[in-house]
């Protein structure tokens, strides 16, 4: 919404995440990721709060979709690079999580990113590919690629994450 001066509002809603946490163990990762797909579970507040639209899921692969918009701009005129990296985090991380057996966790421990070219409102719906590089019984590293809706690579990173067995409640 815009107001007389120019100046722009945004508000968001989320689900309390409470209600996912709550399912973290008890299902598989894919399982867990396939139901915030369909909407049976609501996505993480962050996914809201930079306004992913979706993701894709299949093991080994979880694809994460945002519209790059002018709320994520930094004063430069360009997509933030901290929204970037949320989304290549996103997607190499769950791309993980989609691999893992039910009571079994991750956590990122790095994000290596590489930023190729400027994203602006002109980039479209952004995609976000991630993909597994190696998955051990206690580490893992994954990849995303970003790319603008012609294609286009926009930033790359790979991310090492630490697998772990969950508490039993």
């Amino acid at each position: 919404m815009e107001t007389e001066q120019g100046v722009r509002s945004r508000t968001f809603e989320w689900s309390d995440p409470a209600q996912t946490a709550a399912r973290v163990g008890r299902s598989s990762g894919l399982e867990m990721l396939r139901a915030m797909r369909d909407g049976d579970l609501p996505a993480p507040p962050i996914l809201h709060l930079v306004g992913g639209t979706g993701i894709e899921v299949e093991e080994g692969k979880v694809t994460v979709l945002m519209p790059a918009a002018e709320f994520h701009y930094n004063p430069l005129g360009t997509v933030h690079g901290g929204v970037i990296a949320t989304l290549l985090d996103t997607a190499a991380g769950c791309t993980v999580h989609s691999t893992l057996p039910a009571g079994v966790g991750y956590t990122s421990l790095d994000l290596m990113t590489r930023f190729i070219r400027p994203v602006t409102v002109d980039s479209g719906v952004l995609r976000c590919e991630g993909g597994i590089i190696s998955r051990g019984r206690r580490t893992a590293v994954a990849e995303a690629h970003l790319y603008d809706e012609r294609g286009k690579l926009l930033a790359h990173a790979t991310s090492n994450c630490l697998i772990f067995d969950l508490p039993q409640a």
